[in-house]
């Protein structure tokens, strides 16, 4: 593996990190009609939309590995839906932790199924002060984020805003 390589798996594998700690601010203490919380006629409720973001991590999976796939899972129940999402994140960190080549560039890897999963996060966050309980923000540049920890179990937040 080339310096490149291993700098840009690492870069992919704080990004995960990132998502996991976003993740699991917003999906921490979340009341339990959170998860079909409706907006509209045509929006996806925040169970349709983690397990959106957990197909999106096994279709990443998929593509590093060479064997490109997409499926759209089931809604399940929300706790559910929340290890499913820790569990597919958990795999491609694991993935991108091994020597086992990269079947895709890492940059096209981020532009699609990671950016898109990010910006499902933020969706969840707004979702979720529009359920009536807000997500307090943080300056995350101070964030405790360590490439790795893409568990529910993260680092306190370190400043978070009033």
């Amino acid at each position: 593996m080339s310096d490149g390589d291993a700098v840009a798996r690492q870069f992919l594998r704080h990004t995960l990190a990132v998502l996991a700690y976003r993740a699991a601010k917003v999906l921490h203490e979340a009341p339990g009609s959170f998860s079909s919380t409706k907006i509209s006629g045509t929006s996806r409720m925040p169970g349709q939309i983690l397990g959106h973001i957990s197909d999106l991590m096994d279709w990443a999976l998929s593509i590093v590995r060479g064997r490109e796939a997409w499926r759209d899972s089931p809604t399940g129940e929300w706790p559910a839906e929340v290890d499913r999402f820790f569990g597919s994140l958990r795999a491609l960190d694991q993935y991108l932790a091994s020597d086992a080549d990269l079947a895709c560039p890492a940059e096209r890897l981020f532009q699609g199924p990671i950016a898109d999963a990010l910006t499902h996060v933020g969706q969840l966050a707004m979702l979720r002060r529009v359920a009536g309980s807000p997500v307090r923000g943080e300056n995350y540049f101070k964030a405790d984020i360590v490439a790795g920890r893409v568990s529910p179990a993260q680092s306190p937040p370190r400043r978070e805003f009033e």
